[in-house]
């Protein structure tokens, strides 16, 4: 279908979804498009197995299963991702590292991952693997970063464990200082293997602007972040917010947004790290009441119990990121019933040519 048909369809999933799933009658703005249709994600997550003839095998998951087929130009990811992808491939091949193999539990190589820089056009390589011997690492090192001068830094990371989940928590750095740096919404960002990062950064550009035109802090307002990242949200609002405080559950995020405080000089800041149902309940019970409250959930949305201490602060202002229409529309119908009413719904594309689509959402809340 066409890029114009692909968001008409996309506004109308938004709206279906508050009306059928969240009973909500809603304001939902046209949905802003993405500044590139393709080749616009900045990081990529290739998953490895034996082919059929042992090969080393990278390429994605067929669907609803841990199948991959080989793909060597996905149209989303900028080229030159692709192009290091396949050298990459072919060195570990040569090397004779073994891919993993998901059934046997046997073999090396998990993951090829890849991030990118939007502001500077580096690259961080993340080879994700069951231990840390890998074959021909010297030689990784020596070709690759000649072959491609963007790569920065290459970085081995350690997940030895039976899960789904891509990455462990153990990275050994090779080469480099294993962070790439990028700038979103005016905020410096360290992108390490564990930072999360928005994946079309033009496109989250727009996505921050809106949420920024929404949270419209001032400067004796309180901001508190949950889900907070490295920070952006929370940091793109530091100078006219008169406090920002943020939570987020990843150690190395958390970090990052402490670095990326101090460097943009802003004193204003406190980052925690917990999980925000935890942090959630403990500030209401702390008796904290801020202004407005961000949240940036993943796909699963919000839980109840999170929700639930959220309006125990009673914000008179809530912006909420979700990339999910179906489960922002059942935590939307929760906030509803505690009094919040919805007063604008954002749809925005940050992933062309999928069927994703991201929402910012402002709801605000009358003083008793």
């Amino acid at each position: 279908m066409s890029y114009a048909a692909e968001l008409n369809a996309k506004q109308h999933f938004v709206q279906d979804a508050l009306l059928h799933i969240g009973h909500i009658e809603a304001p939902v703005r046209p949905i802003l498009p993405s500044p590139l249709e393709n080749r616009y994600r900045n990081k990529v997550q290739y998953p490895v197995q034996p082919g059929r003839d042992g090969a080393l095998v990278y390429g994605f998951y067929a669907p609803r299963s841990h199948q991959v087929v080989p793909c060597d130009d996905c149209l989303l990811q900028n080229q030159r991702l692709n192009q290091i992808a396949a050298a990459t491939a072919a060195l570990l091949q040569q090397a004779g590292a073994q891919p993993y193999h998901e059934t046997t539990r046997q073999g090396l190589v998990r993951h090829i991952y890849l991030r990118q820089s939007n502001a500077t056009g580096d690259v961080l390589l993340c080879l994700v693997l069951t231990s840390s011997q890998l074959p021909g690492a010297e030689q990784l090192v020596a070709e690759l970063p000649a072959a491609f001068p963007e790569i920065k830094t290459i970085v081995l990371n350690l997940n030895p464990d039976n899960t789904n989940v891509v990455t462990g928590a153990e990275s050994i750095t090779l080469y480099g200082g294993g962070v790439i740096h990028d700038v979103l919404a005016g905020v410096p960002m360290r992108l390490g293997v564990h930072t999360f990062a928005q994946v079309n950064t033009p496109a989250a550009e727009r996505l921050f602007g809106a949420l920024k035109h929404y949270a419209a802090p001032k400067a004796d307002d309180v901001l508190l972040d949950l889900y907070c990242g490295a920070g952006v949200i929370g940091l793109s609002m530091g100078t006219t917010a008169g406090q920002v405080l943020g939570v987020d559950t990843v150690p190395q995020s958390i970090e990052s947004a402490r670095l990326n405080a101090r460097e943009m000089g802003l004193a204003n800041t406190r980052f925690l790290c917990e999980d925000a149902q935890t942090a959630a309940e403990r500030l209401a019970r702390e008796g904290l009441r801020p202004d407005i409250v961000t949240l940036d959930p993943p796909r699963k949305g919000v839980d109840a119990a999170t929700l639930q201490a959220v309006c125990a602060m009673a914000p008179p202002r809530l912006v909420m990121i979700s990339c999910n229409p179906a489960t922002l529309a059942r935590d939307l119908a929760l906030l509803c019933q505690n009094g919040y009413t919805v007063q604008a719904v954002q749809p925005v594309d940050m992933f062309p040519r999928t069927r994703h689509v991201e929402c910012v959402v402002l709801l605000t809340k009358a003083a008793p």
